[in-house]
């Protein structure tokens, strides 16, 4: 099939491979047939690898959904009775674990900092000091809003220190910047099919110790379908999940761990860095300010301050770009008006080269001056 390719410079989903797409173009299956589980239990043995780790001591389980559903299940589930959630947040996505935990009731720190920097880690050291009661550790890796890299090693060994669990939201940052769940100190990590493994929306999946995931056994039970000890007891029990899962996006991501695998992740590293360093640069060559620091950048993540131009209006730039093939993507700073444009997907440098040709032609089209403008 010839399929039109859009580049999606958007936090995911992200640009797919022609073979990814078609992958889901199957016969129909019951997903109970004992294929199907087998292809799910080799799906999550290869995703253990993905994080980098040992498959004797973690698990890998699935769920339906995008990758909030993962933040609500880790929450909800792995907080023992009379025990707190300390978030460390600097973000919109730690932000929205703050959400979950005031819906389910969960008590909970919200260790608030700003967005444009890197949590404080004597702040985290002096939480945990002064709530012995923490058991939970929670933040995110990358903050996709804004492109901030994340200490997780340091948080996470902070954690260990006062025995608490440590969960991370790595959803916008596996499979495409270097991670090892064991070094890194992290209990927990999670992530979607459609963000570093380039496959399709529908398919989570939690990385995690399993002696923890037994322990949230006898845990208070919060939530039904969102509960990570029962949808790891079904997969050993059965190899299938609880309830209907994606069945095509299953396959698609099959193919797309498969290409990852064949890519190797060195190669796949260095080409989400080149993509960066390519944005940087055509940001740059037209004066537009990105709002973070490089040095605590993610590599995946460029954050654009609008320019002080009267003509500058983000949704006719945005669709001038969309009808051209790019995409392009509102930020998620809720003081500064920024828009993003991400390192994700099977893209590369020349993407990003005709990206920025097409943006000075939507600049020129609109009577934007560039070099952008800015007054301070």
């Amino acid at each position: 099939m010839n399929i039109k390719r859009n580049v999606l410079l958007n936090p995911g989903p992200a640009t797919t491979t022609d073979s990814v797409k078609m992958a889901q173009v199957v016969p129909d299956i019951c997903p109970r047939e004992k294929e199907f589980a087998g292809m799910m239990k080799d799906l999550r043995a290869d995703l253990l690898k993905v994080a980098h780790a040992p498959a004797d001591k973690y698990t890998a389980v699935l769920f339906c959904g995008s990758g909030t559903i993962n933040i609500d299940i880790c929450l909800n589930s792995l907080l023992p009775e009379g025990k707190k959630v300390l978030i460390v947040n600097n973000g919109a996505y730690s932000s929205r674990a703050v959400e979950i935990c005031q819906y389910y009731g969960l008590p909970h720190i919200d260790l608030k900092s700003s967005v444009f920097e890197q949590p404080d880690l004597s702040a985290v050291k002096q939480a945990l000091d002064q709530n012995p009661d923490v058991a939970l550790v929670y933040t995110t890796h990358h903050e996709t809003g804004t492109g901030v890299l994340n200490p997780i090693r340091e948080i996470g060994a902070m954690a260990h220190e006062h025995g608490a669990v440590f969960v991370v939201d790595t959803t916008s940052s596996l499979g495409m910047i270097p991670f090892d769940i064991e070094q890194d100190n992290v209990d927990f990590c999670m992530a979607s099919a459609q963000k570093g493994l380039m496959a399709m929306t529908g398919l989570s999946f939690i990385i995690g110790n399993e002696a923890e995931i037994r322990k949230s056994k006898d845990y208070p039970k919060r939530s039904y379908y969102c509960n990570l000890f029962l949808q790891y007891d079904f997969f050993e029990r059965t190899g299938e999940m609880h309830f209907t899962p994606p069945v095509q996006t299953i396959y698609a991501t099959r193919q797309a761990l498969n290409e990852y695998f064949e890519v190797g992740e060195t190669a796949k590293f260095a080409r989400h860095r080149r993509v960066i360093e390519a944005i940087h640069q055509g940001l740059a060559d037209m004066g537009l300010r990105e709002v973070i620091r490089r040095d605590i950048q993610s590599g995946l993540v460029a954050s654009v301050l609008y320019p002080d131009d009267p003509n500058w209006n983000f949704e006719r730039v945005h669709d001038y770009c969309y009808e051209h093939g790019f995409t392009i993507y509102p930020g998620k700073i809720s003081t500064t008006n920024t828009f993003r444009l991400c390192a994700l997907g099977t893209i590369d440098a020349d993407d990003i080269e005709a990206f920025f040709l097409v943006l000075r032609d939507a600049f020129r089209k609109y009577g934007i001056q560039c070099p952008a403008v800015y007054h301070n």
